[in-house]
């Protein structure tokens, strides 16, 4: 097959003789790219949304010390176990330490590994929000601020006020947006709170938390972990939590294997805490690939029978090229050129529409009382989505072009003239 000018001339020739039909076919895969753009974009910036409601939140690995049953019950451990058996009912679990044991040498340790991206600490309180004669029951987080908030995105759910008031600003909170509502309490307030043993204390309230889970925000507040171990009359390494963020989220169950047999605490791994969730996400995303394919497949066909016609409409040009010297192969570049100038064509345009379609839909309001942080509709501009779009584009086309290509290359001149 030669490349030459000829032949593209002569292609191009045969394409504005019928540009009605070639402009179909370029629409059709301009229309095809685009939708296929818009779909992804549209998709994966709802799951990275989604993403970001949940995941971007977990830890990739989390330590803690977890309630177990006693195994060791004081009636097995004076029977000989060969001879007789015993039937213990309501088994009670275990006393064990609601800290993690040597959190020092652990966060030590994990500062120091490679796989490692970040930790952050914390501490959990079980209290009560003081509201007159009412109380309601919550959960206060003693955090590292500037650590969750580079690991976890925690000032993309702030609202109201500033993130980092929890470490220059005494006794501050950060309250659910549930639980402020509920309290009726605003920015500089101050509420009052207590724990299970009875210690009470003021906080300030410096900013709202809102997830966009309304059950989470109702009863959810944050705080500096100094704070928390204060209110719990506890010593500065007292920590019920240790959040890992790894810098390969695909590593996260062997490593909480790994860190759970050294320093013999329970660490759960992403994968595990949130497996439905991811599953989710996956569907979401192959629908959206699925249907873009099936656009561009079916605008394949379309280029197929245009250039079946095209070629059966002109054999008896086919004819006469063969006949003055042109060869098969140089007939097939011919009609391959049709078929790929317009995927090429069509794909560039699309893929220019597609853009224009995903800044439209980005601009479009989207507003809702459980994500403030969120103004438009989500949108991902992925440029992996343009290069999947052109190169599906060119690979359509060329395997809708290459069968009526070749079908044109075994024109026999003899039998189309003597037919004439």
């Amino acid at each position: 097959m030669k490349i030459t000018s000829v032949n593209a001339q002569i292609a191009i020739s045969l394409m504005q003789a019928r540009w009605q039909q070639t402009m179909v076919a370029a629409v059709g895969v301009t229309f095809s790219i685009t939708m296929f753009i818009t779909l992804l974009g549209f998709m994966n910036g709802l799951n990275e949304m989604l993403d970001g409601l949940i995941l971007n939140r977990t830890a990739h690995v989390r330590l803690f010390n977890d309630l177990q049953a006693n195994k060791a019950q004081p009636l097995t451990l004076g029977m000989d176990t060969l001879q007789s058996h015993a039937f213990i009912q309501s088994v009670k679990a275990t006393q064990v330490r609601r800290d993690i044991y040597n959190s020092g040498q652990i966060l030590a340790y994990l500062k120091n590994n490679k796989e490692v991206l970040g930790v952050s600490p914390r501490l959990n309180a079980q209290i009560l929000y003081n509201s007159g004669t009412i109380d309601i029951t919550g959960v206060l987080n003693g955090i590292d601020a500037n650590a969750e908030s580079a690991l976890f995105h925690f000032t993309d759910y702030i609202s109201g006020g500033d993130a980092r008031d929890l470490t220059t600003v005494p006794n501050a909170v950060i309250l659910g947006k549930g639980v402020a509502n509920l309290l009726q309490a605003e920015v500089g307030d101050v509420i009052q709170v207590t724990t299970s043993t009875g210690n009470r204390l003021s906080l300030k309230v410096v900013a709202f938390f809102q997830s966009g889970i309304a059950d989470y925000d109702k009863v959810q507040s944050f705080v500096a972990l100094e704070t928390v171990q204060k209110l719990l009359g506890v010593s500065g390494g007292y920590m019920s939590d240790i959040q890992i963020k790894l810098n390969d989220l695909n590593n996260a169950p062997a490593f909480a294997r790994e860190i759970s047999s050294i320093f013999k605490v329970n660490a759960e791994d992403i994968q595990t805490a949130n497996a439905q969730f991811e599953t989710g996400s996956f569907i979401r995303s192959l629908i959206s690939y699925v249907v873009g394919i099936t656009l561009l497949i079916v605008a394949g066909f379309g280029i197929y029978n245009i250039l079946n016609m095209l070629i059966y409409e002109k054999l008896d040009s086919i004819a006469i090229l063969k006949a003055t010297g042109f060869s098969g192969s140089d007939v097939r570049y011919i009609f391959m050129f049709i078929a790929l100038s317009i995927g090429f064509l069509g794909g560039l345009a699309g893929l220019g529409f597609g853009y224009i379609m995903l800044r439209i839909i980005d601009e479009v309001p989207f507003t809702t009382a459980a994500l403030p942080t969120i103004t438009t509709y989500p949108i991902s501009y992925n440029p992996a989505f343009f290069f999947i779009g052109i190169l599906f584009s060119i690979a359509t086309t060329f395997f809708a072009g290459f069968f009526p290509a070749r079908k044109a290359s075994t024109v026999d001149p003899v039998i189309i003239i003597r037919g004439k």
